[in-house]
């Protein structure tokens, strides 16, 4: 699998909605690898691909190696209308993306 291919399917998350790293490889046809999508966007340069629409499982914001990313992460979110819970999470149900194809 090809970053790009990743970012391809990134790049199709809307505006004000969220996927998760498993559903990303899924519809990337690399089920049960969602780590490799973490990768794919730690990779990411001054890319037009929107990273921050993608978060875990839980519906949080992963940890990632740069200071300050995590928090960029959640005001990105914010700006687009997503909200988090007192716990940090997002809604999955409310704010999660249904692509038609998968």
């Amino acid at each position: 699998m090809r970053y790009e291919e990743i970012y391809a399917i990134v790049r199709h998350i809307p505006k004000g909605r969220v996927a998760t790293y498993g559903q990303v490889a899924r519809l990337a046809g690399i089920p049960g690898h969602a780590r490799q999508i973490g990768y794919a966007l730690a990779a990411l340069g001054d890319d037009d691909v929107p990273w921050h629409r993608v978060v875990n499982a839980k519906g949080e914001i992963s940890r990632r190696a740069r200071p300050g990313c995590d928090e960029l992460q959640r005001i990105l979110l914010e700006n687009e209308g997503i909200t988090f819970d007192a716990a940090a999470r997002i809604s999955l149900d409310q704010f999660g993306w249904r692509p038609a194809n998968g």
